[in-house]
């Protein structure tokens, strides 16, 4: 396969290239309780911190240094996960924590804009527990051959 800036054969879900990540927090970024549950039962095996909005999360970010990966839904109260993502980016691009996207918006235009805002993977909802594990896994591999 040639070598590009995303990866497109993955079904379900997209992921841009970039260093390796095995994370030991995660970030969920959502304004759904449900969601932030899911979250919770799918993602035992880590630590997990939690925001509702990406103002919170930015705040999150600055109480706890080691999180170093973000699920990050996209549609939410006060700041979206866009503004959240360039807000999080800006100035920070070689330190900034791995970023999924994980959002009802999965039209082609949607994912493009997400992972050129600097996201490292798009999943689409709805999605199963695999299919944030195997982004996670394929986020540790990524840049370890490179």
């Amino acid at each position: 396969m040639a070598t590009e800036s995303v990866d497109r054969s993955w079904i379900g879900y997209r992921i841009a290239r970039g260093r390796a990540v095995q994370p030991h927090k995660v970030l969920v970024v959502d304004d759904s309780k449900l969601m932030r549950k899911m979250y919770e039962v799918m993602l035992r095996q880590y630590p997990l911190v939690y925001a509702a909005d990406g103002r919170e999360a930015l705040g999150k970010l600055a109480e706890h240094a080691d999180i170093d990966l973000i699920l990050l839904d996209i549609n939410m109260p006060n700041m979206s996960g866009l503004e959240f993502l360039a807000a999080m980016r800006d100035g920070r691009e070689s330190s900034a924590p791995r970023v999924v996207i994980i959002s009802t918006e999965g039209r082609e235009e949607d994912t493009a804009r997400g992972l050129e805002a600097g996201a490292d993977a798009y999943i689409s909802k709805p999605f199963r527990t695999e299919d944030i594990l195997d982004v996670i896994a394929r986020l540790e591999g990524v840049g370890s051959a490179e």
